[in-house]
This record gives C-alpha cells, structure tokens and sequence, in this order.
C-alpha cells in the first residue's frame, strides 16, 4: 500500500514548484512535514530531496 501522505506531499510540491505562489509553498511545506513522519527511510530520503527544492524557491 502506497503512503497517501507521500503521495499528497509530492503532489504539492510540483504544485508550488510550478506556480511559486506563496500559499501553495506553504501547503507543500505543511504536507511535507507531514508525510515525514509516517514514511519508510527511502521515501523521507525523497521527501528530504523534495524540501530542498522547496527551499530554493
């Protein structure tokens, strides 16, 4: 079974990513914390790339 939350944040994510609208970072930070919580060590490795780029945005 897939991590719903990982799925949420990483939708999120690209969501801010490609809109850069400050609500949107926001809610991808908020499901990024989250999905970290309730994830396997290789999906919070992914989730932790994920706040990187959200980082630089």
């Amino acid at each position: 079974m897939k991590n719903k939350l990982f799925q949420e944040a990483r939708g999120f994510v690209d969501q801010a990513l490609t809109s850069k609208d400050e609500k949107d970072v926001a809610r991808a930070k908020n499901s990024l914390s989250s999905a970290f919580a309730n994830s396997t060590i290789d999906e919070q490795k992914q989730l932790s790339e994920m706040q990187q780029k959200i980082r630089q945005l």
